[in-house]
C-alpha cells in the first residue's frame, strides 16, 4: 500500500504495535524471516524508505526518513509503538525518538548508525562504493555490500539477495529526475529515555561496533547484546535466533 508520502508499507497482525526499519542495504523484504512470528503477537508495520523497493525516490520538497516513519503512524493512528530498526532503520529509529518521543515503547537496533566519525573501514568502503557506482559497475557496487554487510553464517541464497535489493535501490535512485533532498533528523541520545536493546556483531565494520558500544553507554536505559557470529544484518544471518531476541525484549522476557 502506498501512503500519503508516496512511501510503500504493509501492515499485518493485532496486537502492540511495531514498525520494523530496514537498512541502507536492503528494504521492506529484509523482514520477510521476521514477519511470521511477529504479526502472530503484534501489530508489526514495515515499509520502505523513498529510494528503495517499492518507494520511488521523488519529493516535492526536502524531506525526512524519520519525519516520513511519524506521518504514517500518524495516518494509522499508532502511537507507543516499539520500533526495530538495522542499520540505517536504527539511525531513524534514534531520529524518531528524539523528534517525537511520544511515538515511541521501546527501541531494537541492530548495528545502528548514530552519526560517529567514520572509521577507517567504513571510509574504505565508501570509496571503493563510490569507485564503482561512477564506473558504471553497479552489479559489483551491489556484490560489495553483500559482502560487506553479511557475517559468515549468512548462505549463497542470503547473499543473493541482499545484492539484488541493494541494486534495485541504486537503479532507483539513480534514475530519479530531479534528485530529492533528503535531511537527516536530529538524534540527542540524552532526549531518549524508553528501553533500548542494543545489537552488535563481531564480525560488522569496527565503525558499528564502536557506535554500539558508545550507544550503550549513553542511552540511559540500553542494554547490549554482542553477537559472536553476526556481521552487520543478523536477521538475515540467523534469521530465528534473531527473532527471538527482538520478541523476548518486546515481551519484557530479556
Amino acid at each position: 500500500m502506498i501512503g500519503l508520502t508516496g512511501v510503500w508499507y504493509e501492515v499485518a497482525g493485532a496486537g502492540d504495535p511495531v514498525v520494523l526499519l530496514h537498512s541502507g542495504v536492503t528494504d521492506a523484504r529484509m523482514w520477510a524471516p521476521q514477519w511470521e512470528a511477529l504479526t502472530a503477537s503484534f501489530r508489526v508495520v514495515r515499509l520502505d524508505f523513498r529510494g528503495y523497493g517499492r518507494s520511488p525516490w521523488a519529493a516535492d520538497g526536502p524531506y525526512s526518513d524519520d519525519g516520513d516513519v511519524a506521518e504514517l503512524l500518524a495516518s494509522l493512528g499508532l502511537r507507543e509503538v516499539a520500533v526495530v530498526g538495522a542499520s540505517h532503520g536504527g539511525r531513524v529509529a534514534l531520529e524518531l525518538a528524539t523528534r517525537h518521543p511520544d511515538l515511541v515503547s521501546r527501541l531494537v537496533l541492530l548495528n545502528a548508525g548514530c552519526g560517529l566519525p567514520a572509521t577507517p573501514d567504513l571510509e574504505e568502503f565508501g570509496a571503493e562504493e563510490d569507485r564503482l557506482i561512477e564506473a558504471g559497475d553497479i552489479a559489483g557496487a551491489a556484490d560489495l555490500n553483500a559482502r560487506t554487510w553479511l557475517g559468515p553464517e549468512a548462505d549463497d541464497a542470503t547473499r543473493a539477495w541482499v545484492s539484488q535489493m541493494q541494486r534495485d535501490a541504486f537503479e532507483l535512485q539513480l534514475k530519479a529526475d530531479p534528485e530529492p533532498e533528503r535531511v537527516r533528523g536530529e538524534i540527542d541520545l540524552a532526549r531518549i529515555r524508553v528501553p533500548a536493546l542494543v545489537v552488535t556483531g563481531d564480525h560488522d565494520l569496527l565503525y558499528f561496533q564502536e557506535t554500539a558500544r558508545h550507544l550503550a553507554r549513553t542511552l540511559s536505559t540500553a542494554s547490549l547484546v554482542r553477537l559472536e557470529w553476526a556481521g552487520h544484518l543478523p536477521s538475515m544471518e540467523r534469521p530465528a535466533e534473531t527473532t527471538r531476541i527482538i520478541e523476548e525484549f518486546l515481551t519484557g522476557r530479556s
